[in-house]
């Protein structure tokens, strides 16, 4: 039975209000454009993600062995990036908690513990590209081999923590800034290849899944742009910005942050869809050079530098290598907070920032370092790809908490999603839910009907792998179908003191009116 209080939870107005701002007049005064640099930054923040190594990893995997026909899974899920994050701020604004925090108060404590771990997996996962990514940027500029590179990115951080204390804002630009060069270096290369613009806009509005591989890139493209850490990321992100204690206060940071969650996932998919199309065309151009070719059969970070040869000639390794670098230091910003916000949320348990951030790391640096040392960089790359299939194989168990709570008036109040926004993220989560089903019972069938292993083995191993299976449609299931029992009483309240001030005003104006006549 659910050990989650079926009454009604009376929320502390007071205590949620004291994360936020107070109403200040003098500052809904203010034009909309200063009101809205106000709220600009979480966005972006949680922007960094969608251009981390695994990303650029997938994107050029997905142009060399598909070239163009794959830009619509990158359309899709850049759209259905920004409804959910829209959501997940739009629940950390309302609620005055993030989804952790909201999911510890729902759920018994047996599901809190399980959706705890497979949050804390989804940082590790997120987690192994930017140490492979970091490790491939090492041995580009000073050729020190992968698995030393995984060591010195493991240790990183702690630097990169170190570095903060002399102002966040100015590290984040910098690395964002070098991202951005990375991206600059792709548009000019794309606008000397030349793709055909026909077949670009052919990829990116028709469907299409053709070809061997092309279902597991897929769910690895999806896996690297719809991150799960993130849901818990961007709600916890914007309850550090000053919004006022009011209805009409929240009703614009909800907008504004919709604003800029728009601008930054826009400038994402521009890089996306550049990356995938330079990687496409230099890949399947006819004028390719035979040591060229065999790169593209088998691309990984380390061996892409040479798409940029047309436009920084020798020096492409050297400036890609430093993109890269920087790709995967601004990537754990991101995973950072958002293991320490999991970890918060869920367990309640606040641990030093450099505590938390050790731990993370040392367990993303064992496979890493592993794979590294006996597949190399081949066996690396293919690790960056497996990582982002097991986050999207894990989305459901952050989407669905976060598709109920922000649809449920329990939560939301009058600020709950409409039909349509409720209808069309339902329909995609599970569109995406069920390409990883399906990924994973083929190829799961797949394996066991063509390995060599002798018939009991197989038998054994199907016994111990269908039942997971089972497990995980019956998770999600769960999830899906659970009742919303607690209930926010929050944003009722300050309707009803928006109102009860109205009132006030009302009368008082009558009064006056009365007194002059």
């Amino acid at each position: 039975m659910d050990s989650a209080p079926a009454a009604r939870m009376e929320v502390d107005v007071e205590a949620l209000a004291g994360r936020r701002g107070t109403d200040d007049p003098a500052a809904a005064k203010e034009p909309a454009w200063k009101r809205f640099l106000h709220h600009v930054g979480p966005g972006f923040m949680v922007c960094l993600a969608y251009l981390d190594p695994g990303n650029l990893e997938t994107d050029l995997q997905a142009g060399a062995n598909h070239r163009y026909e794959l830009l619509w899974v990158i359309l899709i899920g850049l759209i259905f990036a920004l409804i959910i994050q829209s959501l997940s701020a739009n629940l950390g604004v309302v609620t005055g908690q993030h989804l952790a925090e909201l999911c510890k108060t729902e759920y018994p404590v047996w599901v809190r513990i399980c959706l705890w771990l497979l949050a804390e997996l989804a940082v590790i996962a997120a987690d192994i590209p930017e140490v492979i990514g970091t490790a491939f940027a090492f041995n580009l500029l000073f050729h020190i081999p992968v698995w030393v590179g995984v060591l010195i990115a493991g240790s990183s951080t702690l630097l990169l923590l170190g570095m903060q204390r002399y102002g966040v804002r100015k590290l984040e630009f910098l690395v964002a800034l070098l991202v951005f060069i990375m991206a600059a270096c792709f548009f000019v290369e794309m606008s000397i290849v030349m793709p055909s613009a026909k077949e670009v806009i052919k990829g990116l509005f028709i469907p299409k899944l053709s070809g061997s591989g092309a279902t597991g890139d897929t769910i690895a493209l999806l896996g690297a742009l719809v991150m799960p850490h993130n849901l818990f990321l961007h709600s916890a992100l914007v309850l550090s910005r000053n919004t006022p204690a009011s209805v009409r206060g929240i009703k614009d940071a909800c907008r504004f942050f919709l604003f800029e969650s728009g601008i930054a996932l826009f400038v994402a998919l521009l890089i996306n869809i550049c990356i995938i199309a330079v990687s496409g065309t230099v890949c399947n151009s006819s004028n390719l050079s035979p040591d060229d070719s065999a790169k593209c059969s088998d691309l990984t970070l380390d061996s892409s530098s040479f798409l940029l040869k047309n436009v920084l000639g020798r020096s492409s390794a050297v400036v890609y290598s430093v993109a890269l670098l920087a790709s995967g230091q601004s990537s754990t910003i991101t995973g950072t907070y958002a293991a320490q916000y999991i970890m918060q949320g869920f367990l309640d348990i606040k641990m030093k920032q450099w505590l938390r951030n050790l731990m993370t790391r040392s367990i993303a640096i064992v496979p890493s370092l592993i794979v590294s040392i006996i597949g190399g960089s081949s066996g690396a790359g293919r690790l960056i790809i497996i990582a982002s299939m097991i986050l999207s194989v894990e989305l459901p168990f952050a989407l669905i908490p976060l598709l109920k709570f922000s649809s449920s008036s329990n939560k939301m109040g009058q600020n709950k999603n409409s039909i349509f926004i409720v209808g069309f993220s339902w329909v995609l989560g599970f569109v995406i839910i069920g390409i990883n089903i399906y990924f994973l019972s083929s190829k799961l069938v797949g394996w066991i009907l063509h390995n060599s292993l002798p018939i009991y083995a197989n038998v054994l191993i199907s016994i111990t792998l269908f039942p997971l299976m089972l497990l995980y449609i019956s998770a999600v299931i769960y999830l899906t179908f659970r009742k919303d029992t607690v209930k926010f009483v929050y944003c009722n309240e300050l309707q009803n003191v928006d109102n009860k001030s109205k009132v006030a005003n009302d009368t008082s104006n009558d009064e006056n009116k009365e007194q002059l006549v």
